[in-house]
Order: structure tokens, then sequence, then C-alpha cells
């Protein structure tokens, strides 16, 4: 109360100062209207390439026409609820209640077909009758059933008087409410524009309504859909890639716009499905044990989670909410009788066991004293013996595969070119899209023939090796036999390392020594061979780290120069995280990882390859690189660097996103590069950190580092020109590339320095996309070098494809570079060259590469790093967080200097 007077009014202390009152002379200043930023946009094609040998191409296109053009796609909006007003939330249900609301209100919808896209959205050729429009279906059959009503019993459910109506009648009749608003109109003439370059927003809406009609007539197969491919339930779809986990083959198809008109691209495409059948069997094979009693139940709750199964004897489908908390045995539930005592219901405590083999009179062979399946709600559980139960076909798997089912996937899903043809044209054949009425109705009509292209083969770059000797690269292959380094390092403080691999350390050490020679690498005798001590080799990795460590320090007289470790697993090993760490962030020692299993020169030379890289040397060079004659490059300070941003696998929504920023040093060499890498925000593509000011003086972002290091090791030149390559992005994201990345790394450059204004070249490359190259009666793939810029290319956007790489086995599968920008002024024939020589410098291997290096040397990098942090697959409450803000991003280790500006990727 003390804050009021006496007369119960606020204090006049209280209250703020009166405005000072405005001198007459005072003359207002007018505000300015702040400057609107001028979004950029990917630049428009600037002519052809010509040089190279022409090669005449087949691709996976396949000619459209579109006879109509003037008629409008109308969309709808769709709203579909209980009768109760609830809205449906269950995947699948839409499809089949509006398909029931085209059958029973014909008239109504004035005979039109719908594009459905299964949630949402609708689209029709022309208007519906009303703007609004509401109608009422009845469906008998719902898979996806909101309350599962069926014969099992509910922890505290409804009186169970429904039970034997329900073994005759087990799917119920339901009523649902669907309500169609109109949205918006997408003229078809916007698709024949955009051929013509002139592109609008509709263009990109009418090629998505003619997507979703390919969508909707998978689904009307009973298809899975996955995106714009499509996987059909076919035994001979499936390939076993162990662990309850099949590859299924179905088939990309999407519609393109191209300089040539609207094509529709077709490709075979591959997703991981649960391997269908008995809920066990998946479990054992999952978690590869000899039988259900050795089963991991919170690990196996974590897997079955959402996952459809079927129980017997209904038939009847459910989506698993959980697992009980007791076996079969001890689980009870309450079981309602009817006529009590006073005619009300009386009440009964059963076990799930005794209910199913004494009330049902099913026999259950294993299930008592193993964990029941629930199907029901969190506080209303509706409890299923496991041997009731079976998963259905067609349910994506998507946690991250081994690295033995990733093998084995890749060796069963490859295809050699000519038989990924024939497979193409069949499918082609029997999805029947000339049945479709929607597309019909559009005048739609697909050519059945692969579409030709133009394409030229590249000269492979000349490379130079040691002793001033160089060499033509022959199918983008060459070898060190007989050849020197061209900038060898000297190997001297260096030990080895052992952690319990069967090896003959001391003929691998000769070995390795002799081989180095004549490559011309000068390596010493090793300090000693530091061999684990046996009683840590069960502790855990980072203990087993810790405790070699230990072990190093008491016997080494100083930091060595490098370190060539033997772990005991090829793949995946538990050490390689917590050894590079410690190495790499605590101690700044080059490392070398090795599994040696067959030791041969060609392995030996291999390894030598990496650990002169990691130590500062080079193992070859472009001959134009040595002569400084680059186009552009050469003339003038300029920095390339790679991006990408790697992610967990889409079964996990928690784990960091890890950016790794490479960028080229000591120019004007464009073969040497150094990294940074920083974690993010889960799934989140643009790279947060590149500018990262924290004061007035002080920017800790990844662009500050590399400038600076450019700057130091290129004779304190800044770069003039700065090339950026983006690995990574889909279509959609190219106007966040060039207006939010391109901006805070010119934000980085003013703070350096603010009167320097860098050109610049941005470039993303695209591996994850659906176009292939055949040669007409060749089973060969395109030879390495092969370039195509023309007939399938965008009609106004500048983007070329390019297979630097010779393809070995499967069907090559050439990078799609699209150029957004381009201040510099490269002629299209210097851009592919540029591009072409950047996949014949990844210092590890002897062969061009699929895509330019400084984008390899990214992924190498977030890899290597982001194995710092192991992070384990959280449970499943973990990714909603309960609605409270996201957990901070944890940070990674910052590198030691003098292996910061390394290659330790390599």
């Amino acid at each position: 109360m003390d804050s009021f007077g006496p007369n119960g009014n606020e204090n006049e202390d209280s209250l703020p100062p009166p405005p000072l009152a405005v001198p007459s002379d005072v003359i207002p200043v007018k505000a300015e209207p702040e400057k609107k930023k001028v979004l950029r946009l990917p630049i428009a094609r600037r002519g052809l390439a010509s040089k190279g040998m022409k090669l005449q191409l087949l691709t996976n296109h396949f000619k459209v026409n579109v006879g109509n053009t003037d008629g409008h796609f109308y969309q709808y909006s769709v709203a579909v609820s209980y009768e109760d007003g609830r809205p449906v939330e269950g995947k699948g249900v839409g499809r089949k209640v509006l398909d029931r609301v085209q059958e029973t209100y014909d008239s109504e919808l004035n005979g039109k077909d719908f594009a459905y896209d299964g949630e949402k959205t609708l689209f029709t050729l022309g208007s519906l009758a009303r703007n609004k429009l509401e109608f009422t279906v009845v469906l008998e059959d719902v898979t996806s059933n909101r309350n599962n009503g069926n014969c099992s019993p509910d922890g505290n459910g409804e009186p169970n008087e429904n039970d034997k109506k329900r073994i005759r009648r087990p799917y119920r009749a339901k009523t649902f409410k669907v309500e169609l608003s109109f949205a918006s109109k997408i003229p078809l003439q916007a698709i024949s524009n955009a051929l013509r370059g002139q592109e609008s927003e509709n263009f990109q809406e009418a090629i998505r309504v003619l997507d979703i009609i390919l969508r909707q007539h998978a689904a009307k197969q009973g298809c899975l859909l996955v995106r714009q491919s499509f996987f059909h339930n076919d035994p001979k779809n499936y390939a076993d890639v162990g662990g309850g986990v099949l590859g299924c083959r179905g088939f990309h198809s999407s519609f393109r716009t191209t300089q040539s008109g609207l094509s529709l691209n077709i490709d075979v495409s591959t997703t991981m499905v649960i391997n269908p059948g008995p809920v066990v069997d998946f479990l054992i094979s999952n978690q590869n044990v000899r039988d259900p009693y050795s089963l991991d139940w919170a690990k196996a709750k974590r897997t079955l989670k959402n996952l459809r199964i079927k129980t017997s004897p209904s038939n009847q489908e459910y989506k698993i909410t959980g697992l009980s908390d007791l076996p079969c045995k001890d689980q009870t539930f309450t079981l309602k009788k009817k006529g009590g005592m006073d005619g009300d219901d009386a009440t009964d405590e059963v076990t799930v066991y005794d209910y199913f083999v004494n009330h049902r009179n099913i026999d259950l062979r294993y299930s008592g004293d193993l964990p029941c399946i629930n199907v029901g709600k969190p506080k209303r559980p509706t409890y299923f013996p496991l041997e009731l139960c079976s998963l259905v076909s067609l349910q994506r798997y998507t946690k991250a595969l081994s690295t033995l089912q990733r093998a084995s996937l890749v060796e069963k899903s490859r295809q050699k070119p000519q038989e990924r043809m024939r497979v193409l044209s069949d499918a082609l054949k029997s999805s029947n899209y000339g049945s479709e009425p929607m597309l019909r109705n559009c005048g739609v009509s697909i050519s059945s023939s692969f579409t030709e292209v133009e394409g030229r083969v590249l000269q492979a770059p000349r490379l130079k090796f040691g002793n001033g000797e160089d060499f033509n690269p022959r199918n983008g292959r060459w070898n060190f036999n007989n050849k020197k380094i061209v900038k060898p390092t000297k190997i001297e403080r260096w030990a080895v390392v052992n952690f319990s691999a069967r090896c003959d350390i001391r003929g691998l050490v000769r070995d390795l020594i002799k081989c180095g020679q004549m490559k011309g690498i000068v390596i010493d005798q090793p300090f000693d061979v530091f061999e684990e001590n046996g009683q840590f080799r069960r502790a855990p990795p980072i203990v087993r780290v810790e405790k070699m460590f230990e072990f190093i320090q008491s016997k080494l007289p100083g930091a060595p120069q490098f370190l060539l470790c033997l772990l005991p697993e090829r793949k995946n090993s538990d050490l390689y995280g917590p050894w590079k760490k410690k190495n790499l962030a605590e101690f700044g020692i080059v490392t070398q990882c090795i599994a040696p299993t067959r030791v041969n020169d060609q392995y030996l030379t291999n390894v030598l390859l990496k650990i002169n890289a990691k130590l500062g040397g080079l193992n070859s060079l472009l001959g134009v690189e040595l002569a400084s004659s680059i186009p552009v490059i050469s003339r003038t300070p300029t920095i390339i660097i790679g991006m990408d941003v790697s992610h967990g696998s889409p079964g996990q929504t928690d784990i960091p996103s890890i950016a790794a920023v490479v960028s080229s040093r000591e120019w004007p060499l464009i073969s040497k590069y150094r990294a940074c890498v920083r974690t993010q925000s889960p799934k989140v593509e643009m790279i947060d950190n590149l500018f990262k000011k924290v004061s007035e003086k002080e920017d800790e972002g990844i662009m500050r580092e590399l400038l600076l290091d450019f700057y130091t090791s290129s004779g304190n030149k800044k770069p003039d020109n700065i090339i950026i390559f983006r690995d990574g992005v889909s279509e959609s994201q190219f106007n966040q590339v060039l207006n939010i990345e391109l901006d805070q790394i010119i934000e980085a450059c003013k703070f350096l320095d603010e009167k320097w204004n860098p050109k610049f070249l941005v470039i993303v490359a695209q591996k994850n996309h659906h176009t292939k190259f055949f040669q007409p009666g060749s089973p060969d793939n395109v030879p390495p070098g092969t370039v195509i810029d023309n007939k399938i290319c965008h009609p106004r956007n500048y983007d070329f494809y390019l297979c630097a790489h010779a393809g070995m086995i499967g069907t090559s599968r050439p990078t799609h570079y699209h150029v957004l920008l381009d201040e510099i002024g490269f002629s299209p024939d210097d851009l592919q060259e540029l591009v072409h020589s950047l996949s014949y410098v990844y210092q590890r291997s002897t062969t061009a590469i699929s895509v330019v290096a400084p984008i390899c040397y990214a992924h190498l990098a977030a890899t290597q790093m982001g194995q710092f942090m192991k992070f384990d697959e959280k449970s499943e409450t973990s990714s909603s967080h309960g609605g409270l803000p996201a957990p901070p991003v944890p940070q990674l280790p910052k590198l030691q200097d003098n292996v910061s500006s390394s290659m330790f990727f390599c």
C-alpha cells in the first residue's frame, strides 16, 4: 500500500516525467524507408560448352506431350473427421474415405476425377459445383482403426458384451465427414510457359499436381509410397540384407521440365522394409539371437513401436504401442462377465495367457514367459500374446544400416546398364499410365522410348609425379607402380600401437619402410611397438584408449610425429572415435588406423598415400597446377571451398547434424585442403556458423578460420575469387544457399576487411537424383569424363551432368552440377574442365572420383569428427522432449593447432 498517497492515489514520483516540449524551429527528419534486400536467384545458362569428343547417349527420360494447355487445376483443401468432429489422423484412411466419396457422390461431383495427395489437398481438372462441399460416408473396413475394438482383453475397457458379435463381424462400420474448400486455381499453361524458360510459381504447382497423380495411381495399386518412389508387395522385389530387414526394389517416377520439353524420369529405387511375418522371427533376426528367451526387450520395444501387425485368428490390423511390463502368464486385466448376482456385470482379474488359452481356446506354445504386444492406449492397454502377432508387409525400416547390411544391399541391388534399361522399359509398360483418367483428361501422353542426348567426353588432365615424371590417366585410373610421390614427407618420430590385432607387426613395419623407399618416402625405424595389455581387452573403448596413452607416455621421450594404430575390427571399430579424438583434439598427433587382413604392395601403397597427405605431403598434382596454367585460378588468388552437412539416419531425430567446410590452401595449388567442422541443430541443412559475431571485434565463425589460413599459407594474399561447391541441397533450397549461406560468407569477408569485395562462384553438386545415361548397344557404362549440358538439362537455369569416374559395377550415377552464381565469368568450357579436374586431385586414391574432391573431403571430415561423439540411439520418448525447448547442441572438441590445418581426414 505504500506506493499510494493518503487519498488512495498513486504517488506522483512513481509516474514517468512528462515529455519535453518540441522547440518550434525543429524540422522533423523524414524517416527513410528501409532498403529492401534484393534476393539473388539462380543465374540463367550462358551458352553450351563444346570441348570433348562427341558421343550419342540414351537417358531414362521419356518424352511427355500435354495436349490440354487451356484447362486449369482447381485446388481444394480436404478436412476428414469422425462423426463427433474429431479429425482423422491415421495414415492411409484419407484415401479410402475419398475413394468412397467419389463412388457415393459421383453426380454431385459432376463425374470428376480427383488427384488426392493422401493428406489435406485435392486437385480436379476444372471446378466442382461449389466452392465448399460437405459429404458423409460410411466405411466398413478401416485398417487404421482408432478405437481398436476387437476380441482382445481391455485393461479396464468397455463391457465385453460385444465380444461374440465382434468375432462374427471383425470390422466396425464408421462414419466420416469430408469437407472440401476451394483454395486456388493453377493454369496448365504454366507448364508450357516453363518449357519456354518463363518460370512462375504456378509451374511448380502444376508439376506437383502431375506428380500427385502418379502417386495416386501407385496408391491404387497398393504400393508403398516414399515421396516419388513406389514399391509393390512382390517377393521378386525383396533382397534379404540380414537383421530382419529387406531391401525392396521399386521405381522412382517424376515429371521434369527440360530444354526439349516435359519428360517423365523413371528409375530403379530401393527402400528398406521390415521382413513381414511372425513378430518373434523378426526380433530374433534383428537382434541376432538364438531364441526368444535371449531377446533384449527394452531394445525390442523401441524397434517395434508404431509397426503394424495382424493378429490371428481374427486377422484384424493394429499399430503396436508398446509391450506389457510382465510376461503373458503374469500380466492381468479385468475381464467383465455378464449376469452377476444383482444383474450387474461381474468382473474377474485374469491373466492374458489364461484368457486366450481357457476363454478363447487358443493354444499358446511359447508366449507364456514372454511380454505381450500392446496395441491399446497408454491408460487403456490391449494385449496380445506374441505368437499371435505377425508384421504386415511394406513397412519402412528407417534406422541406419550396419556396415554388413549396407554392403549386402549394394551387392544385391546393383544392375548393369543394359539390365537397368530393360527393367525401366518394363516398369513403364506395367505402370500403365495411359489408363490413368486424370492424365488422359490433361491430354498427357508418354513416349515409350528413352530420350537420345548428345554427350561429350572430356580429356583427362595430365598428372605430375616425383622425378618430373608425368602421366595421362587411362579410363579414369592410374597407379604408383615404378613412380615416385610428387611431394613426399619424411616419417621420423613414430611408433606402432596394437589394440590386440593378430598380425605380424615386425613384417608389416619392414614392408611399409621398403614400400615407402620405392615411392620416395623416407621412413625411419619406429621407436617401439606398443602392445595392448591383455587385461584391458574387455574394457570400454575410452578406457582402452586412456590406458594405451598412459603406457605410450611412460615410454616415449617426447611427443611423436605420427602413430600407426592397428585395430582388431575392419569396420566400425568402437575404438576408432575415442582414438582419433585423443590424438587430434588432446595431443595434436597425426595418426593412421589400419586393420590389416591381406597385406600386399597395393594395400601398403594406399596406406602410405593417406599418411603422406596427412603429414603435409602431396601424392600427385595436376600438370596445369604445377605449370600455373589453370584458367582464371592460376592468375588470381582463388580459394576453393567444399561444404556439406551430414545428418543422423532418418530414425534418429535428436542427433546433432554435422557441418563440414573444407578450403584450399597454399595458392596456386588446388590439391591441398584443410577442414573446419561444427555441430548444429538436428536435421538443419543450412550451415549456421559460417559467420558468428560474438563481439564488435570477434567472429568465431567457420569462414574466418579458413580465410585466415588461406592468407597465411598463400604468401599473405587475400582470395579475390571464392569458388563454393555445396553438396546435399535440393532445388527448393537453392535460394537459401544464395541468400542465407552466401550472405554469411560475405559478412565474414567484410568483418575481416570492410573494403574487400571478392567475386563468387557458387555451384551445387547433387548425387541424389534419378537421371542415368546409357551407351546404345553397349554393355559398358559411359566413359569417365562424360558431360551432358543439353536437351534434358533445365530450360533456363545453368546446370550440367558430369560422370568423371569409371563405373566398374552397376550403372554409373553422374553428378548433377547447378551453377547458381558466377561473378568471376568462367566460360562454359573452362568451368566444366575445372570441375572435371577437381575429380583428379583426391589424394587418397588413384582413380578419378565421381564428385569434386573438396566435397568428398567435407564428407570425410564430417564423418571422422562425428565419430568423436558417438550418440546412442535414444529412447523413443526423446524426440519430442515433451514440448520443452530442444536441449543445447553439444559442441565438437577443438583440434590442436598443429593438426587443425592438416588433411587429418584423408
